[in-house]
């Protein structure tokens, strides 16, 4: 019997892209830059932010344990300097961590996807007691599917949006204000795994329905702003 050829395993690699609502401080769009790149078995490629809309989108890689890790490094970072009572911009947000989709790149799947989706969600809401949605591929009812949809409202109807029955957030707590009704600083942190997605090439998503740039996002990543 001919001796067989060993295996190659193909590594799993995820690519993360939370969005995040600080596009015009330098401080605090590093400090969360540096809370990624700071994270184990994650690789930053690119930080995009957009003054107008006062967003910055990260980008960045890793396995699926890393990006998950990676993720909550920079939620922590944002929920310590982003006052969302504050925020104005041009572009819809519900949160401090806007949207976080989770992209599968090599060696693994959307499933695999929505996965690690709900186990970030759940650690969010778990950690930083932030209320968490899921949506597209990861939502777990049909009229979640669409971000406009979940995110109607913006920050500021998160005062009474988790209470209603409908609109019960995945993860973390329904109260979301502090006493007097005050919606905290950064909560509302929105977690979960968006895959509206054609393919150029084997390796890369275009067309995520998030940061496009006729919405106000900057325009340096093509891929990720269809027009």
């Amino acid at each position: 019997m001919r001796d067989l050829l060993p295996v190659k395993v193909m590594k799993k690699i995820v690519e993360c892209v939370p969005n995040f609502s600080e596009g015009r401080n330098q401080d605090t769009i590093e400090a969360i830059a540096e809370a990624i790149a700071g994270t184990p078995g994650c690789k930053l490629i690119d930080v995009d932010p957009g003054k107008s809309t006062n967003r910055t989108v990260y980008t960045f890689v890793g396995d699926p344990a890393s990006v998950v890790e990676g993720a909550l490094s920079a939620a922590r970072e944002a929920k310590r300097r982003i006052d969302m009572r504050s925020h104005k911009g041009e572009h819809p947000r519900f949160g401090a961590m806007d949207v976080c989709p989770f992209v599968p790149v090599a060696g693994t799947t959307m499933e695999a996807c929505v996965k690690i989706a709900e186990e970030c969600g759940q650690r969010l809401a778990n950690e930083l007691d932030v209320p968490v949605y899921l949506y597209e591929q990861a939502a777990r009812q049909d009229y979640r599917r669409k971000l406009p949809d979940v995110r109607q409202g913006e920050y500021e109807g998160l005062e009474k949006k988790p209470k209603d029955p409908d609109w019960k957030p995945d993860f973390g707590p329904s109260n979301s204000c502090l006493p007097g009704g005050r919606p905290p600083s950064a909560r509302a942190c929105f977690s979960s795994r968006t895959m509206s997605t054609s393919w150029a090439r084997p390796t890369r998503p275009i067309g995520l329905p998030l940061i496009c740039a006729k919405q106000g996002a900057a325009k340096t990543n093509p891929a990720f702003c269809p027009t």
